[in-house]
């Protein structure tokens, strides 16, 4: 039986808990150089995946962690997060997010592709006037559009094919564990380039948040792995992403003053009325 209404809400949490942590690690990288910022993010996390573990006794399922599937996915978030990290710094900021918010409308092709799904024309319309809206928001110059654009669409939909693929990991494997995994992963691989790059001393305040990026960030793992693995479609879970970038709005308005003008503000009316128009067509399927 489909049932849409868990995916919504633990996806719905993981954007609130997301984007705060992507606010985090946005002022500790003014001074600590990306890569080593999202790696040290990474271990932190790792800690407080850990944490979780002992204390909810699912540590005694570890081993799960070196299933294929799951090692196989933390492969998949790294590389995600890495390819995009590299085209970020080749493309202005707005060109990135926009192709990053492309997610709900890659995961509907897939989840029609590959799950199958029944997608009709509503749905459709909905998603993709979300992404109108998500445009409109960001308003990124065509003219900033080059070589590197694709390789964060690259990035991009690895991360699609990474969500997806919650759907293939055996039923008994613990959510925790899939985030610990995914944490571990992104972790090492991250602070592997760090130290390429050149590490960096970090300040108290950076690391002060770098550790509560790093909370959200466990937090975030156990919520987007609950509403993937939930029975809901992903072409309708998938398209409460949009949602970020209200929260990120209002996150840059009150840490640094940005002040979003009409055409943004049209873009969140969009935004907001296509997640409206979801839910309703979910109480009319109902």
């Amino acid at each position: 039986m489909i049932d849409n209404t868990r995916g919504i809400l633990a996806m719905s949490a993981a954007v609130v808990v997301f984007i705060f942590n992507d606010a985090l690690i946005k002022l500790a990288a003014e001074t600590v150089p990306a890569a080593q910022a999202i790696g040290v993010r990474g271990l932190f996390a790792t800690l407080w995946c850990t944490l979780a573990l002992l204390v909810t006794g699912t540590w005694r399922q570890i081993g799960w962690a070196a299933h294929p599937r799951v090692v196989f996915r933390s492969f998949l978030e790294a590389g995600s997060a890495i390819i995009y990290l590299v085209a970020l710094f080749h493309i202005p900021f707005a060109i990135a997010n926009a192709v990053n918010l492309a997610t709900p409308l890659i995961l509907t092709v897939l989840a029609v592709l590959i799950l199958k799904e029944d997608v009709r024309w509503r749905r459709w319309t909905a998603v993709a006037m979300g992404f109108v809206g998500v445009l409109l928001v960001i308003q990124p110059h065509p003219g900033d559009l080059n070589a590197w654009t694709w390789v964060a669409l690259v990035g991009t939909v690895i991360g699609c094919f990474r969500d997806i693929f919650v759907r293939f990991l055996p039923v008994g494997i613990p959510t925790l564990v899939v985030s610990f995994s995914t944490a571990l992963m992104v972790g090492l691989v991250s602070c592997v380039l760090a130290l390429i790059e050149g590490w960096q001393p970090m300040s108290g305040r950076a690391l002060g948040f770098i550790a509560g990026s790093s909370l959200l960030l466990a937090m975030g793992y156990q919520f987007i792995v609950v509403a993937l693995r939930s029975r809901g479609e992903f072409s309708v879970i998938g398209a409460f992403r949009y949602s970020s970038i209200l929260w990120a709005l209002a996150i840059g308005y009150v840490v640094w003053g940005e002040v979003p003008n009409a055409l943004a503000l049209t873009g969140i009316a969009v935004i907001v009325a296509a997640g409206l128009y979801i839910l309703h067509r979910e109480r009319v399927r109902g």
